[in-house]
């Protein structure tokens, strides 16, 4: 396509889909999945990451499946959860994980206990990662303290990790799911990016689809390949339009990206930035305020 072409990317660099293979290793997500991993590796059965709309959560998730994937370990991913009393959640994680459909259809929490007793005796871990656990609500949250409780007398069959917004710290809240908030053994929270961290994940993820250097397992200092930049100014009003919020910065790079390709630019400036902030919601001040940034 002539946008792609005119700036040598091999790639969208600002899309919204998570993308494992483009991700930034901010050290505060690094140390959530390591601090994960080593959970996961100890047999701690239930860990929750809670963080705002936009915080990168999705894809601290996919990165979690991902380095889960190249171990002895059996893994279950429920997406946007959908429970009800003709689907529970057992029967949801059962199916996830091959287990007969006739099986979970008569008894699911039987049928997944047998499995999970089966796999353990194999040497093999199980994993259940629920992302936008919130969804689960107060029943469904319950009932995966009930999985939780699947173990043997010294290994848990089960372990769980629990992805969600702010909204699932305060379901947690409540006294009637106080036993599930008791289980909960590790809980981290996304944050936003600081603006010095925001240019730095703009020259990276130009980088990465910059014809020539894109895949390139390149660390956030390293020099920016791409003919088109980001001036510090631009990264700036990014950074404090966005609150750092990496959803909206992507929205705003995005939409700088094309207001510069317009004017036949290849420096992406503050007026650009501005151009695209016209056109975007969910700004952390109003449109206005900009012109003093």
């Amino acid at each position: 396509m002539p946008f792609l072409e005119s700036f040598g990317f091999t790639a969208y660099p600002f899309a919204l889909t998570p993308d494992a293979a483009m991700y930034y290793p901010l050290p505060e997500c690094e140390a959530i999945l390591a601090s994960l991993h080593f959970a996961l590796g100890r047999g701690d059965g239930l860990m929750k990451v809670v963080g705002e709309v936009g915080t990168g959560k999705t894809l601290l998730c996919r990165m979690l499946l991902r380095r889960m994937a190249d171990e002895k370990i059996n893994i279950a991913y429920l997406n946007v959860p959908d429970t009800s009393e003709t689907m529970p959640v057992a029967r949801l994680v059962g199916s996830e994980l091959g287990v007969k459909a006739e099986a979970l259809k008569a008894n699911p929490a039987t049928a997944l206990r047998d499995y999970l007793l089966a796999q353990h005796a194999k040497g093999r871990r199980t994993v259940l990662v629920i992302d936008e656990a919130q969804a689960l609500g107060a029943n469904g949250l319950e009932a995966v303290r009930l999985l939780s409780n699947l173990e043997t007398d010294t290994h848990k069959l089960l372990q769980i990790v629990l992805f969600g917004q702010p909204e699932l710290d305060r379901i947690l809240a409540r006294p009637e799911l106080r036993q599930v908030q008791q289980r909960v053994q590790f809980s981290f929270q996304t944050r936003p990016m600081t603006p010095d961290r925001v240019a730095d994940y703009l020259r990276f993820r130009l980088a990465q689809v910059t014809q020539g250097g894109g895949g390139r397992k390149l660390k956030a200092k390293q020099p920016v390949l791409s003919p088109v930049q980001f001036t510090n100014k631009a990264s700036l009003t990014i950074a404090k339009a966005s609150l750092g919020l990496p959803r909206l910065i992507h929205v705003l790079a995005d939409k700088s990206l094309i207001a510069a390709y317009a004017k036949g630019d290849r420096l992406v400036d503050s007026p650009h930035v501005r151009l695209a902030a016209r056109e975007t919601d969910g700004l952390s001040f109003p449109f206005s305020w900009l012109k003093w940034l």
